[in-house]
This record gives C-alpha cells, sequence and structure tokens, in this order.
C-alpha cells in the first residue's frame, strides 16, 4: 500500500517578481533549484543593464552649470557658448532635478516655455523639440509638455555635460 504524498507549498517573491508551485517536496525542490539557477542569473544581468538616474551624481555632474533658487531652476551657463539643443536639454536637465528634489513643481515644460528660455522663434524651438524627441531623449507629456528621457539624462551625462563644461571653461 502506497502512502500519498503532501504537496509542499512555495511562494517566492524577488524584486517585482513572483512565482508560485505547489508539488511533491521532491519535485518542488527541484523547481525551487531550477528557478534560482534559471532566473535569478538573467534578472540580475536585466538589473544591470536597466538605465537608472543616480541623483547624487548627477547633481555632482551639474555643478557650476546648473542653480536653484526660490524663483526655480537657472542655467549658469551662457546661453551663447551652447547650441539651442544643449540649452533646451540643459533646461529640461534642470527641471527634471528640481522636480526630483521638490525645489520644481513640474519636470515638465511646455514649448512656450521653452522657446522663452531658449530666445528664438515658435519655429526653431519647435524644429529643435522635434529633434529631440526624434532621438529619443525628451519625450512630450499627454498634456502637450516637454521632458527629459532617461535615456536622454544618461547621453546628458555620458556626452554633453562633459562637453558642455569644456565651452564654459575654455
Amino acid at each position: 500500500m502506497t502512502e500519498k504524498q503532501e504537496n509542499v507549498q512555495v511562494q517566492i517573491r524577488y524584486k517585482n517578481v513572483e512565482k508560485a508551485f505547489s508539488a511533491p517536496a521532491e519535485e518542488a525542490w527541484l523547481l525551487l533549484s531550477k528557478f534560482f539557477s534559471e532566473f535569478i542569473p538573467s534578472f540580475e544581468i536585466a538589473n544591470r543593464l536597466w538605465l537608472n538616474v543616480d541623483l547624487q551624481k548627477l547633481a555632482k555632474d551639474c555643478e557650476g552649470l546648473i542653480a536653484f533658487s526660490k524663483e526655480g531652476a537657472s542655467l549658469l551657463v551662457a546661453k551663447a557658448k551652447l547650441t539651442d539643443n544643449e540649452t533646451l536639454l540643459l533646461w529640461l536637465l534642470a527641471n527634471y532635478m528640481g522636480h526630483k528634489l521638490g525645489m520644481v513643481e513640474n519636470a515638465a515644460l511646455s514649448k512656450e516655455e521653452l522657446q522663452m528660455k531658449l530666445g528664438k522663434s515658435g519655429k526653431i524651438t519647435s524644429t529643435r523639440l522635434g529633434e529631440l524627441v526624434k532621438n529619443d531623449v525628451v519625450m512630450k507629456t499627454a498634456d502637450d509638455k516637454f521632458r527629459i528621457t532617461t535615456f536622454g539624462i544618461a547621453q546628458m551625462q555620458k556626452e554633453m555635460l562633459p562637453r558642455i563644461k569644456a565651452k564654459v571653461t575654455a
């Protein structure tokens, strides 16, 4: 006479992933082992590929380029030293940081606000914003404003901020 095996109930939560199964003890052990050997390494690799913004590093990278006061964000770089795209991206980056730090209400700016900050015509501002959106460094929000993307921030840190700093010190 064989004895009926009881199933083992297993529920695993790792970060935002959850796995649950019910099986006899030996099979449950194999499923659990399979989860750890297959899923966790691939999750860790994917996690390393995920774009994250280190706000502390970003603030350090922006020292001397942007600042905040009770009036809001300011660029410390003369517009004459920057291209239109650099100016727009720096303003959007400043707004992003100001929003994350609780100094600015919204991370996004309207086309009109950006046009005023750029000091160029609406047509030029629209063209430049279109280029930035096409390159995935800026996105248009549901309320027709613009904000810098996470990819845009990564590109700023990697390429543009060092280039802008070099222009300022030259």
